[in-house]
């Protein structure tokens, strides 16, 4: 271990005691797509113990230009196996658990349940809502991630003293309205900055380190290349 984690061991705020507490951490990803591809990357290389997979979809050839876990020569093959295989070739020592089907009212409570920590890797208000409200009711933190085009957006919810929802954002369920595929377009290196982000939130939540996002919403466009925090 100490020669495989050496560049973040010798990080004050990691060490041996935080690296110990990654490979002790179970954490969940909603979506392998597109933010789910580097969140999941970086969080095996990282050493996390366990890590969840839960997607119902197959890889198809539209998926490739930003969804970096997949190959040409797994197009129409389940996401779940095929990022399991490419996290596991990555580092042997974490344990992938793989859902291939879609989370519901009915699993959502069983499989948060389980975890220490939830990722969001979703690309939908009612998946979101039904995360967020199983999150909750567990006691467990969910990290939140957003893209569209060039922006991005990533919150903590559930988690700190006064932990908070991705209600208090949006309070209201929104409305399923039909998806124009112009509405869907983005950027491939979008998920990369955002996926990189989500992870390292998991990982200073469960090493406890930093200021994580906790009331806060953090946002980004790539046009701009301008940031904010915003308190909410």
């Amino acid at each position: 271990m100490k020669d495989r984690y050496i560049r973040q061991t010798v990080l004050p705020e990691i060490g041996e005691e935080g690296q110990l507490k990654l490979h002790n951490a179970k954490v969940l990803i909603v979506g392998v797509g597109g933010l789910g591809s580097p969140t999941a990357l970086y969080l095996t290389a990282a050493g996390i113990g366990t890590l969840g997979l839960v997607d119902d979809d197959v890889v198809s050839i539209s998926n490739l230009q930003r969804q970096v876990l997949y190959t040409e020569a797994e197009v129409d093959q389940r996401k779940v196996g095929c990022a399991a295989r490419r996290l596991k070739a990555l580092n042997s020592e974490v344990t992938i658990h793989e859902y291939p089907f879609r989370l519901t009212r009915e699993n959502a409570g069983e499989l948060v349940g389980g975890y220490d920590l939830v990722i969001d890797g979703c690309d939908n208000f009612a998946t979101r809502y039904l995360l967020n409200d199983a999150c909750l009711a567990a006691g467990k933190p969910y990290v939140y991630g957003a893209i569209k085009g060039f922006e991005g957006q990533v919150s903590v919810f559930g988690a700190g003293a006064v932990p908070r929802s991705y209600r208090d954002l949006f309070p209201e369920d929104m409305v399923v309205q039909p998806v124009d595929i112009r509405d869907k377009g983005v950027l491939g290196t979008t998920p990369a900055v955002v996926g990189s982000m989500l992870a390292t939130q998991a990982i200073a939540l469960i090493v406890g380190f930093g200021e994580p996002l906790i009331g806060k919403l953090w946002t980004m466009d790539l046009r701009t290349m301008q940031t904010a925090t915003i308190e909410y």
